[in-house]
């Protein structure tokens, strides 16, 4: 099927839904307002596909931004199936990615960045080191660092008044940062769009460099991407002429600590020369679980399950004792009797949702105790969910575990994203396709998931990774990931029991319970849904300020939209969170 073909196909199931059409025919700059279950990836990535094969003729492109990784990956995957090759035209990453690779590479030495001649991304132990460096003597490290961050986020322009003014101690101390960062021919993650927005401003010829190559600004999940993402977007898009599809949701906003800004998409939303589209029905959630969610929210956004939707069942289990009372009452009761009612689901098709990562221990304890599999995606995960690197060696490993008999997933995808992994050295024809043999060789002779995961790691960096990794200068904090879970499942790790089918398993293959907290839960969606810990003592906070109290609000509304069939609220008996009593409200109610 040619390009045209797929996404015009995929075009008409949009059709018969209004909102979507709308965003679709859009000819100007548009920006979609998506709640839960709206169909936005859909929706984003069919326009995109028309976009470049109607309106951007080649060899130009298209850049999408979006929030994390694993947003990144699902995007790639869809417009792959309408024939849209990442990486040739279509530019898809994160704000840090599109700063780095397409800003910050090839014009540091010509738009006058001060950055060291051969300057790299430092990993996570010499910024730590940095760091520390840098707040020597100062009590409260921890509260000094995230101070620090947020200054450098919200501070753009370093010749303002209010960049000294503001707060003058923080400023000091963010420049002495900067300063022992680069003296040792580093950068940082949060260095990126920050560089990259200062080179813009200063460099109207930069903008144009970047409209030649990009006539089109894609971004997704807009709400959670900040300032210097927003200030890019005011540049490229309503100054130097690029055109912008935007899609997002004020309403599940909830990460303010690295500095996401809901105020930024309704004022976008808010501008005359913006179309705005809203969509407003939910095709996940059951019927009695999209009103619910109304009480979730505390405002009603008219959205609407689908025609012919299932009724869907919200539950609420009051529970006596502490957490791992009530994680035994969720293993031994709650959960096997959701199971039975929707006989078509399995363990896969569960999660259990917690607002901090120290909540699901119990629930992991309890589900080792009775031998059922889980995956966690918290902060205690065995390596964090976003990890580019981390997610192609899943891949690499569901091959070996069955993939290469049934095509789940296809080499050429394995090896289409091992070319974006290590795009910095495999530029040419003839390193792609050494790449290829190398990679399909050791693939091939390692296609048994009883291997020991630590010796089949061990082989793989040596054979394929290592060769490449020193000239990736963006994969240095990858590499530290890989290797710290590398001493996790060596002879003498916590893990060292783990063979390759366990790895393939945490790539979603196996039938596993997924343990979350909400947080990482964002974007993903369940057939049943268990919200543990509802704690008034912890969540929301008592001491909340108003913006808190508002986003932990947003935070519940998020993990409740995740179910399609059943969401579950557990609460300690004498310490329901106020969020639990809107929703028994709405239930008494209805």
């Amino acid at each position: 099927m040619s390009n045209r073909a797929a996404y015009l196909r995929a075009a008409e199931h949009l059709r018969g839904n209004s909102g979507q059409w709308q965003a679709y025919e859009s000819v100007g700059h548009c920006v979609v307002l998506a709640g839960p279950g709206s169909g936005k990836t859909r929706t984003l990535t069919t326009k995109m596909a028309r976009m470049l094969a109607e309106d951007v003729p080649e060899p130009r492109g298209i850049a999408c931004i979006t929030y994390n990784n694993e947003c990144a990956r699902e995007l790639e995957d869809r417009l792959a199936a309408l024939g849209v090759e990442p990486g040739r035209r279509a530019f898809v990453g994160t704000i840090h990615s599109f700063s780095l690779t397409q800003i910050i590479l090839p014009y540091a030495k010509v738009s006058g960045m001060d950055l060291p001649d051969e300057f790299r991304v430092a990993s996570r132990t010499e910024r730590a080191e940095v760091m520390k460096a840098t707040l020597t003597g100062l009590s409260n490290q921890r509260e000094w660092e995230s101070r620090l961050s947020a200054y450098r986020r919200s501070h753009l322009d370093r010749a303002s008044d209010a960049w000294r003014e503001n707060d003058p101690t923080v400023a000091s101390l963010v420049e002495d940062f900067e300063s022992r960062l680069r003296r040792r021919g580093l950068i940082d993650f949060e260095d990126m769009p920050l560089l990259a927005v200062r080179a813009l401003r200063a460099h109207p010829w930069l903008q144009s460099a970047l409209l030649a190559k990009y006539p089109v600004l894609v971004v997704d999940e807009y709400q959670d991407l900040g300032v210097a993402l927003h200030q890019m977007v005011m540049g490229l898009c309503f100054s130097t002429g690029m055109r912008l599809f935007a899609v997002g949701d004020v309403d599940q906003s909830i990460y303010s600590f690295t500095g996401a800004r809901p105020d930024l998409l309704e004022k976008l939303a808010g501008r005359d020369d913006v179309e705005t589209v809203a969509l407003r029905l939910n095709y996940r959630c059951g019927n009695r679980i999209v009103v619910a969610s109304r009480a979730a929210l505390g405002e009603s956004r008219e959205y609407e399950a689908i025609a012919g939707a299932a009724q869907g069942a919200v539950h609420i289990h009051s529970l006596s004792g502490d957490y791992a009372r009530h994680a035994d009452e969720l293993m031994a009761a709650l959960l096997p009797a959701a199971l039975a009612r929707n006989s078509e689901l399995n363990y896969g098709d569960v999660a259990v949702l917690y607002p901090f990562a120290w909540m699901g221990d119990a629930v992991a304890e309890k589900a080792k105790a009775l031998g059922i599999g889980f995956l966690r995606t918290d902060s205690k995960a065995l390596y964090p969910r976003s990890s580019r690197l981390m997610q192609w060696i899943e891949l690499c490993a569901q091959w070996c575990c069955g993939g290469w008999r049934t095509g789940a997933p296809r080499f050429s995808k394995i090896a289409d994203q091992g070319r974006r992994t290590f795009s910095e050295v495999l530029n040419s024809e003839e390193t792609c396709v050494d790449f290829q043999k190398r990679l399909i060789g050791y693939l091939w002779a390692r296609r048994s998931p009883g291997l020991r995961l630590h010796d089949w790691l061990n082989d793989l960096v040596a054979e394929v990774i290592e060769p490449l990794a020193d000239e990736c200068m963006s994969l240095h904090d990858e590499l530290e990931i890989l290797a710290m879970f590398m001493a996790r499942v060596a002879p003498d790790g916590d893990s060292c029991e783990m063979e390759l089918g366990s790895l393939a398993g945490d790539g979603g293959q196996l039938n596993r319970l997924t343990l979350s907290s909400l947080h990482s839960a964002k974007g993903r969606e369940f057939g049943l849904v268990f919200m543990f810990g509802l704690d008034a003592r912890y969540f929301p906070h008592p001491r909340a300020d108003a913006s808190e109290m508002l986003e932990a609000r947003r935070l519940f509304y998020v993990g409740f939209t995740r179910a399609k069939s059943e969401v579950h609220l557990i609460h300690p008996r004498e310490a329901a969170s106020r969020f639990v009593g809107h929703i028994r409200s709405h239930l008494e109610q209805a």
